[in-house]
């Protein structure tokens, strides 16, 4: 369970914390992407294809598997900070993801943040670095979902 954040004036999390969780979560993230391309591979095997020959670059198939990796690691990010505002990644910085009241986010913030935050990586990281010229420090998908990042310090 994830300690309260009731002080809303909290600073928000220093960018280079936010990339090394970042950093972190990638690699929970790659597990379930493997997995999910072992699946494809499979079913494009079993449905008569060499087991030499991969999927076709830029068809459907390939676009599904995108789009299902892209989906899964958002359900990995958006559960985990639905069921205690962190993923594995925020936790050895200690970074809590709250509302700007110091709640825990809904699921439609959750998933704006996710999207937002998307764009922003497919953007070279845009929207992280905004937070160094951001007056409060928040990034695009923090700005945009209505929520932020703080650091929480242990309590003794």
């Amino acid at each position: 369970m994830s300690p309260p954040v009731n002080d809303i004036r909290r600073p928000s999390a220093l960018l280079g914390r936010r990339l090394l969780a970042l950093f972190y979560d990638f690699w929970p993230a790659l597990a379930l992407w493997m997995l999910i391309s072992a699946a494809f591979t499979l079913g494009y095997t079993l449905a008569g294809h060499a087991s030499r020959d991969n999927i076709p670059a830029f068809s459907a198939l390939q676009w599904l598997l995108w789009l299902c990796c892209w989906l899964v690691a958002g359900v990995y990010a958006t559960v985990s900070w639905k069921r205690g505002g962190q993923t594995l990644g925020m936790r050895p910085w200690q970074l809590h993801l709250r509302t700007a009241s110091g709640e825990l986010p809904n699921a439609r913030m959750l998933w704006k943040r996710y999207a937002v935050g998307s764009v922003s990586l497919l953007c070279g990281g845009l929207g992280f670095w905004w937070a160094l010229l951001d007056r409060e420090g928040l990034t695009w998908h923090d700005r945009l979902s209505g929520t932020r990042l703080v650091r929480v310090p242990k309590q003794s």
